[in-house]
């Protein structure tokens, strides 16, 4: 067995995977492990972000963390390798030096081909070793590269110490490719405003060190008090604050989860043709009814609000109406209707607007309900969303009365039939058992897509939801 060989068993490639519904790319948000560090089966690696949530992505085998394909803040396609991990360490095989990690700001590295029919996948990689071989290293002249840096450092930190002779070739050749930093280093000298092109490289094969960082940086720091301008090798980051302040406007990258809406939505509003339908109902019942259940034991444990219920009474009318419950299939022109309801709650989030579902919520009791809706919530505010948490929805609750919102025309999440938007409840004079009262009212709006539901079909299960709300006591008889 040659030491190639070895070596080559010796490191396993992981590589991005598909993290659900056909995905083809996700951007690296964090880093938990760096060189050196030990990693074992399972233990989660990095957090990468989808069109449709951020995922954590365990690893798949134990050993020592070799080297990091790629920066926080990439955009890496689906079977792109990611991270190489040193399985045997201690093995005394010949360890090849990391690849330069790749930046946001360039384009990322071609994929690696696979074997047809073998495709990443998130839980077991299951795939064949990739044939792509490793991309070559600097060969004999790296040794001297590194000889005449070192005295080019010394130099510059004022030992004085004569450069050697160098072939002309080495002094008048430009620098080949990006400079060869670990991720830390490259940390550290965005940090301190230092390109690393400008950086004389000490370490072994070319590669720059903390310390010949710091270096660089000694002798801006001292210079910046009295020089006029800053010099080429520094970043005007003086100028950066001021420029900021006076920008009368801010682009913002389209990716991830804000560009999956972006494309969900458009999708939406040119394919399906929308109904909306509105209907303003008195809710005090439904109110006084929250308030109960907040204190039977039955529910403790679990959140009891408004949208508890709301989404009781949507499931009722659904049962009552189901030919609400479908869907459309453009391929075979078919209408295809759901004997179960996934239901879709939508909802607010740092990296935007998702819609996690709960599944098979037309089997769950009230209590039941209730806890999926507050598990369903707090996994969407901590951005823990799983892709497959998002897909197969049927119908969709969007409350929007949360931010004062009265009501609105919500636009159908794609695949789904019908959406209801919840208003803000108000205390607003109503006409109650024929006398002007002050009565808690919210105004719902039910969006459908007319190909599945015609008016009449809207109508009922917007009016069986309002009646619902009205009077509460016709859950029991209903349900």
């Amino acid at each position: 067995m040659t030491t190639m060989t070895q070596t080559s068993a010796r490191f396993r490639e992981f590589k991005m995977p598909d993290v659900g519904e056909g995905l083809t790319e996700a951007e690296i948000l964090k880093w938990f492990v760096q060189p050196g560090d030990t990693v074992t089966d399972g233990q989660v690696v990095c957090e990468v972000e989808t069109a449709k949530a951020a995922v954590e992505l365990p690893i798949p085998f134990d050993g020592v963390v070799h080297e990091l394909r790629f920066s926080e803040g990439t955009t890496v396609d689906v079977g792109q390798v990611i991270i190489t991990v040193d399985v045997a360490p201690g093995s005394g095989d010949e360890v090849p030096a990391p690849a330069p990690v790749q930046e946001p700001v360039e384009a990322a590295a071609p994929v690696s081909e696979e074997p047809k029919g073998r495709t990443p996948v998130l839980v077991g990689y299951g795939v064949a070793e990739s044939s792509t071989k490793r991309r070559p290293r600097k060969g004999a002249a790296a040794p001297e590269a590194a000889a005449v840096a070192a005295a080019v450092q010394a130099e510059l930190n004022g030992h004085g110490a004569p450069a050697p002779a160098v072939p002309e070739a080495l002094v008048d050749a430009p620098p080949v490719g990006r400079p060869l930093a670990k991720p830390p280093v490259r940390k550290l000298a965005k940090d301190l405003g230092i390109d690393l092109a400008t950086v004389v490289p000490t370490g072994k094969d070319g590669i720059i060190t903390r310390e010949d960082v710091h270096a660089a940086a000694a002798p801006a720091a001292a210079e910046a008090p009295s020089a006029p301008a800053p010099s080429v090798s520094e970043p005007v980051i003086t100028e950066a604050p001021a420029a900021a302040a006076s920008a009368r406007e801010t682009r913002i990258p389209v990716k991830g989860v804000r560009k999956a809406i972006a494309q969900a939505m458009v999708g939406s509003a040119f394919t399906a043709p929308h109904v909306t339908e509105f209907v303003t109902v008195d809710v005090t019942r439904t109110m006084k009814l929250v308030a109960e259940l907040k204190e039977d034991k039955e529910m403790a444990g679990v959140r009891v609000n408004p949208l508890l219920v709301i989404a009781k009474a949507l499931l009722v009318a659904i049962k009552r109406n189901p030919e609400v419950n479908a869907a459309w299939d453009e391929a075979n022109q078919e209408i295809v209707q759901k004997h179960y309801v996934n239901l879709g709650i939508a909802a607010a989030t740092p990296r935007g607007l998702i819609v996690p579902n709960i599944k098979d919520a037309h089997d769950k009791t009230l209590p039941q309900l209730a806890a999926a809706l507050g598990e369903l919530v707090t996994t969407a505010r901590d951005g823990k969303t799983s892709p497959a948490a998002m897909a197969g929805g049927t119908v969709t609750i969007t409350n929007v009365g949360v931010f004062g919102v009265d009501t609105g025309t919500p636009l159908l999440n794609p695949g789904e039939s019908a959406i209801l938007a919840v208003g803000a409840i108000k205390l607003q004079p109503w006409v109650h058992k024929g006398k002007v009262k002050p009565r808690q009212v919210t105004t719902l709006a039910l969006s459908f897509d007319h190909r599945l539901v015609d008016g009449e079909l809207g109508s009922k299960v917007l009016a069986d939801v309002a009646a619902i709300l009205e009077q509460p006591k016709r859950l029991i008889t209903w349900a």
